[in-house]
């Protein structure tokens, strides 16, 4: 790979890890965080991933989505289906 490919792909790696992190801070953290508020958070991470790596909604659905939706269950946004 291309040395300059190579250091852009890390340069947009590096803003979506950053993006990723306030996103999880902001659910974490936020006092009155509201379910809808709360997937406006993560749509605006996932927007921002597809703006950096298009084509890439799998993939962040694959890495990130078990991660946010962890922390909604934790905070109790989310019930867990135990069926």
């Amino acid at each position: 790979m291309d040395k300059k490919l190579l250091e852009d792909e890390n340069r947009r790696l590096r803003r979506l890890q950053l993006m990723v992190n306030l996103t999880i801070q902001l659910l974490a953290q936020t006092e009155d965080l509201t379910l809808p508020r709360a997937l406006e958070y993560i749509q605006t991470a996932k927007d921002y991933a597809l703006t950096l790596f298009p084509d890439k909604e799998a993939q962040f659905d694959l890495i990130y989505k078990p991660r946010f939706t962890r922390i909604l269950i934790e905070r109790g946004l989310l019930k867990v289906n135990s069926n």
